[in-house]
């Protein structure tokens, strides 16, 4: 299936390891331009060496430039679209895959820890999109995708603060997706369940505990991988989903268990 991003800029954050990596792989295995954020240099500079050779391996002739971004700072987020402008061309695609903050319950967190979350999880986004949409209204074309959580539909309770202001973002989101429908835009989030990543072996102890209580708990009967989120991040991103818009996709191996 040809899904029309063959020289199509993105600006993936978070894009080092774990999802924000396996959506910068597939993108480039399509053929995108890709610009790919963390806040450390040498972890992203290798992340884009390893995706432009695994892109390249695939066939597909694709550029992938690291870009050095704390997504708590909303100085630096204001700019890098133009950085990456610069270099690839204006940015036609913007993945916000802005951060999970600390686990907690309700008042576990400082106001400090608060407000981290809030600038990283829905200021970071609203930077993002302030920065890219005006030019995706101009050419009539553009995507964007948020990476959310589950804890939007089903609140986690050992993640207060991603419950918090994950649904706040979907909020801005969701208003936003409506805004620049006519204009070509599309605005998405993808509602995330368990995937085998660094942060999640972290919570677990081991990525093997959480293989194993996967295969417990979730129907799928194991973790996630980057790279098949990735595959339906690179979809949203289509032309073949021009229609889909204003959405929280649940990517979760059947885990949440409401019907909406």
């Amino acid at each position: 299936m040809d899904l029309g991003l063959e020289g199509r800029v993105a600006l993936v954050m978070g894009a080092s390891r774990g999802i924000g990596r396996g959506i910068a792989a597939a993108l480039a295995r399509e053929g995108a331009r890709v610009a790919i954020a963390s806040p450390t240099r040498e972890r992203i500079e290798a992340a884009a060496a390893e995706i432009a050779a695994e892109a390249g391996d695939g066939g597909a002739d694709s550029e992938v430039i690291p870009f050095v971004a704390d997504t708590t700072d909303l100085d630096r987020l204001a700019v890098l679209p133009g950085e990456v402008e610069t270099a690839l061309g204006p940015v036609e695609i913007l993945v916000c895959n802005t951060g999970g903050p600390p686990f907690g319950g309700p008042l576990d967190q400082g106001l400090d820890e608060w407000d981290e979350a809030y600038r990283s999880l829905v200021l970071a986004p609203r930077v993002l999109a302030g920065a890219v949409v005006p030019g995706m209204r101009e050419r009539g074309w553009g995507r964007i995708v948020n990476v959310g959580s589950t804890s939007t539909r089903e609140p986690i309770p050992a993640l207060n603060l991603s419950n918090a202001n994950r649904m706040a973002a979907v909020g801005f989101l969701k208003t936003l997706a409506t805004d620049v429908a006519g204009d070509g835009i599309t605005v998405n989030t993808v509602a995330t369940g368990l995937f085998a990543t660094d942060r999640l072996a972290d919570a677990a102890g081991s990525l093997e505990g959480a293989e194993e209580d996967a295969r417990e708990n979730v129907p799928a009967g194991r973790l996630g991988r980057p790279g098949e989120y990735g595959d339906l991040v690179a979809f949203l991103c289509s032309e073949r989903a021009a229609y889909i818009t204003g959405t929280t996709i649940p990517i979760d191996g059947g885990q949440l268990r409401s019907a909406f």
